[in-house]
Formats: C-alpha cells, structure tokens, sequence
C-alpha cells in the first residue's frame, strides 16, 4: 500500500477492544490458528523455518530477534479484531466520517487572475461520511495509491477549499508531495 491507504489500515487498527497478545509465543500461536492450524504457512509468512514456528508455539523460543520481532506483530495486528475494524469503518462510512490530518502540497486550478501555485499546507479537516464512505470503499476495491489520493484531494476540496460549495466555485485541488496524513475513524 501507499501513504494514504497505510494510514487507512493504522486508523482501523486503533479501534480494538483487547490488547494483542503480548508474548511471541501468544502472537504465534495467534497466527497459527488464524492459518488453520499450519505452521508451515505461517513459516512462509514470516520468512522462518516451520521448526522456528512450533518452537515459539511451544515457548521453547521467547524473545524473537527485532527485524522478526516487528514482523510478528505486524501480521498480528493486520488480523486482530477484524470485525470490530469492519464496525469501524463502516460507522465512519454511514454516520461519522474520516478526520484527515496532512501535511502536503496542494496544486490549484482555479480561475484566471488567482493563483495556482502549489504549496505546503497542513490541514486537518473532517470528512463527511459521503467521502468517508467512497474513500474506504475505494479502498476495499484495492484501487491505487494514487486513486486514493484523487479521493482525499476531492473530500478536501470540497469540505475545506469550497466550504460545501459556498466559495471558490471552479477551484480544483490536485495533492500532490504528501509529507505525512494521518487519518481518524
């Protein structure tokens, strides 16, 4: 994934009920079931041996070394909670919208006379759920990053640059060179 769609995910995540399991060997034997049963795929997953798994599994390893470490978690939390995440989002799509918080340059074509010089802006905006919905749905269809950027520079100008059509009648936003976005369901 790409900046926007990564900050989609981290979003997501934040909403959990529980904790994530805190031991390696938890987290691997999270994995594990989450896979049926197959240590082998999970050994695929992580780039280690099927002994390593089942030594995990079985607490005989405790503490994984960094770069396996981060990769463990990592998958755990793409798989943890997953329809407390689909709530979620599904709440922010129907009812209470996405805030965006970015930091990037915004391109302009506007009117003759007024300029559309790009620049670094940071913005934190509220999305409504009409763009919120389109957004996390764009997503889920697995479009590209840069669609998902098209999407976010849409909400934004119509929500901040146009104020929901009051100004700024022709303006369109292109967004371009984003330095950080966070985004809040």
């Amino acid at each position: 994934m790409g900046i926007v769609g990564d900050s989609l995910e981290r979003a997501a995540q934040a909403h959990s009920t529980r904790p994530i399991p805190k031991s390696a060997g938890a987290q691997m034997r999270y994995l594990v079931k989450q896979h049926k049963g197959s240590t082998k795929a999970v050994a695929a997953l992580l780039g280690i041996s099927q002994r390593t798994v089942e030594r995990y599994v079985k607490d005989q390893i405790k503490r994984p070394r960094a770069g396996l470490a981060g990769r463990i978690e990592a998958e755990v939390r793409r798989r943890w909670q997953p329809l407390v995440r689909k709530r979620a989002r599904e709440k922010a799509a129907k009812q209470t919208g996405l805030v965006i918080e970015t930091r990037a340059r915004f391109g302009f074509t506007a009117a003759p006379g007024t300029t559309d010089d790009g620049r670094m802006r940071r913005i934190t905006q509220h999305l409504p759920p009409e763009y919120a919905g389109r957004l996390l749905a764009a997503q889920d269809a697995g479009v590209t990053e840069g669609e998902l950027q098209a999407l976010a520079a849409e909400g934004l100008q119509e929500t901040y640059f146009k104020d929901g059509g009051t100004r700024a009648q022709g303006l369109l936003v292109e967004l371009t060179d984003i330095d950080c976005i966070e985004v809040g369901i």
